[in-house]
């Protein structure tokens, strides 16, 4: 029977591999989202399935999803398709619920900004000092 060999990379490898700082994969790796061994003298040692996992949590992370909530579902997503894993739905709905509201919130604010904007110019025009607005 043969063996085969996993290819080993150090953390800078990994980092150039799939774009994550050092530190980001150090934070992965206390949070329990990577695992690692580690050699004799202590450097920490990657194989390659690690490269798709955290490529898989910068997926989500760009998402906006944050490392705990990934974690609740890494394993489950890495194993299998989205659609098997019944916790992702639940939280791809309130994150939509989340980017949402927060897009009415910026579109109050912009509206608000383009109105002051338009009241200081007005007062220009006209050579009037600004103020700021009486509450």
């Amino acid at each position: 029977m043969i063996k085969e060999k996993v290819m080993a990379m150090r953390i800078s490898e990994l980092s150039k591999l799939t774009g994550a700082s050092i530190r980001s994969l150090r934070y992965y790796e206390a949070k329990g989202l990577i695992t690692t061994q580690r050699e004799e003298n202590g450097y920490r040692v990657y194989n390659q399935m690690v490269v798709e996992r955290v490529k898989t949590i910068q997926f989500y992370l760009s998402l906006g999803f944050t490392t705990e909530q990934i974690e609740s579902f890494l394993n489950c997503v890495m194993k299998n398709q989205e659609s098997l894993c019944d916790d992702l739905l639940p939280l791809y709905t309130e994150k939509l619920q989340d980017i949402e509201r927060q897009m009415e919130m910026l579109q109050l604010l912009q509206a608000n900004l383009k109105d002051r904007i338009a009241f200081i110019e007005q007062q220009r025009l006209q050579g009037l000092p600004v103020g700021l607005p009486t509450i």
